[in-house]
């Protein structure tokens, strides 16, 4: 059993689509041994988001002050951080010990927080999908208490790439399509030689390999010593496609880029995932197929 954390429960962005999720999410944390707090914004919707801007935008800073949560875990991802950017207090956050963890949407939250205050923050389960799934999976809850409570966490899997690899460097990523979105922002960090991960939901190949070449003519495909690419699922091919596949974007890319690029890192829209420190950092060795990933300086 992993030390006692306090978690808060919150939506910032889209709305709980299945409450009962939530309950299961509270009860299965309080009965590892965990306390929880559920935000208001977790039980109410307004059009497709759970609140207007400004009650979302005081979650955020309800979270950050009230003194009795050690980790925020975003209730889902959907839409709605992007419109809360310029008005979130970073500096403010970065005074607190709070510590921030979703995936999706979040991503602009995560990136944001990176660049503007140093902040390091959990791409990793949510409330409703992961905690709260009706049969969670073990895989991702190891992962997430053993990063959690300890000050590093290595992970063994197996990467499709570059046969033999070793670098290190911040690691930083998440949603493909929020790290586009974000670049030529202030809400993009500035990150060379770092570990790049990336996924995806619902995005035919065509627009992930749009998206990676945003990436790649603002030149951060190039500055990076590795990428690590997750999962990308729910899209459709159709009979246009005739071969062109994800598989063919990522052959592309390895072509058009020296750095090193690996496929199959358990993390994404998928029920078995990491929990990856963004602004922390990452040492991975590859050899032949099996990756070894040190995840470290993510306490604060």
């Amino acid at each position: 059993m992993s030390a006692s954390i306090r978690f808060g429960l919150v939506a910032p962005a889209g709305f709980t689509t299945d409450p009962a999720s939530v309950d299961r999410a509270k009860q299965r944390l309080q009965g590892m041994g965990h306390s929880v707090i559920v935000d208001p914004t977790v039980d109410s919707r307004w059009t497709r988001f759970s609140a207007p801007d400004d009650e979302r935008l005081a979650a955020i800073a309800r979270m950050t002050e009230r003194g009795d949560v050690d980790v925020a875990v975003m209730a889902r991802g959907g839409y709605g951080f992007s419109r809360l950017l310029d008005r979130i207090d970073f500096a403010a956050l970065a005074r607190r010990r709070v510590r921030w963890m979703g995936h999706s949407d979040f991503t602009a939250f995560q990136l944001a927080a990176l660049a503007r205050a140093g902040i390091v923050t959990f791409g990793g389960p949510m409330a409703c999908y992961d905690f709260g799934a009706e049969q969670p999976s073990a895989f991702t809850l190891d992962h997430c208490f053993g990063l959690l409570g300890n000050p590093a966490w290595e992970v063994e899997c197996a990467l499709e790439g570059a046969s033999q690899v070793s670098a290190s460097g911040v690691l930083w990523g998440g949603n493909l399509a929020l790290v586009a979105h974000l670049v030529g922002t202030p809400y993009l960090p500035d990150v060379s030689g770092g570990v790049l991960f990336l996924e995806d939901v619902a995005e035919h190949p065509y627009r992930i390999e749009r998206m990676l070449y945003q990436l790649y003519y603002a030149g951060i495909l190039q500055r990076q010593r590795a990428i690590l690419l997750g999962a990308f699922t729910e899209y459709q091919l159709t009979a246009n496609d005739d071969g062109y596949d994800l598989a063919a974007v990522v052959a592309h890319f390895r072509e058009r880029v020296t750095t090193p690029i690996f496929t199959g890192l358990p993390f994404g829209h998928v029920r078995d995932k990491l929990t990856l420190p963004v602004g922390g950092r990452c040492a991975i060795s590859v050899r032949e197929g099996a990756a070894r990933l040190v995840l470290s300086d993510y306490r604060r």
